[in-house]
């Protein structure tokens, strides 16, 4: 997998950071845990469930060690979350997130809870504006 960074991007790899200092391409041989600055989560924006989860899994990822306890919370957002939201597309999302998490395929994980924003944000406020996602 090639993954190319503009100078001064930063990439997560298997929980380590690194910032290129200039226009670079980087080309990862084996399976690798990693995750691209433009999709990183700020704690301020962790405002919905799905979001609060999202910053979770996105923790498990820049932070390997701390993995396994964040793995609990993860779960337990993951269930409050399905038992409050009635859309089938966001209860059949938590548990395939759910499935990727305890398979530790968090940054597919993560893509899947990008694509159930949406919805989160028509059940959540119905008849209001859909906001544009944040770069998470």
């Amino acid at each position: 997998m090639n993954i190319t960074l503009r100078a001064g991007e930063r990439i997560y790899i298997n929980g380590a950071v690194i910032r290129m200092d200039r226009k670079a391409t980087i080309e990862l041989l084996n399976d690798a845990t990693f995750l691209l600055e433009a999709h990183v989560m700020q704690a301020n924006d962790a405002t919905t469930p799905l979001r609060q989860i999202y910053f979770v899994v996105q923790i498990m990822v820049m932070d390997p060690v701390a993995a396994p306890a964040n793995i609990v919370i993860a779960r337990s957002l993951i269930e409050k979350a399905s038992g409050t939201f009635e859309t089938p597309e966001l209860k059949s999302g938590l548990h395939t997130v759910a499935e990727l998490i305890a398979r530790s395929r968090c940054f597919e994980a993560m893509k899947t809870l990008r694509s159930l924003y949406a919805f989160e944000q028509r059940e959540m406020f119905p008849g209001g504006p859909v906001s544009a996602p944040h770069a998470a």
